[in-house]
């Protein structure tokens, strides 16, 4: 039997890293989303506040594993 995955979008934020909005975004999605197989890192941005970085963000695609319900 042949398996199907679904892809989403997703964005994690984070005031230390990109590293750990990455890490946050996919254990949060996580808890709702079962057997997460590929996160793929789009997208790199801040979030800039008077001059300051204030937030990292990361834009991902995430792949689980398809269940028809």
């Amino acid at each position: 039997m042949s398996s199907i995955y679904k892809v989403i979008e997703i964005i994690g934020g984070s005031d230390k890293s990109w590293e750990d909005a990455a890490k946050k975004a996919v254990e949060t999605a996580a808890k709702s989303l079962k057997d997460i197989r590929i996160a793929e890192v789009k997208e790199l941005d801040m979030r800039v506040d008077k001059n300051k970085v204030v937030e990292y963000r990361v834009k991902m695609r995430v792949s689980f594993k398809y269940t028809p319900g």
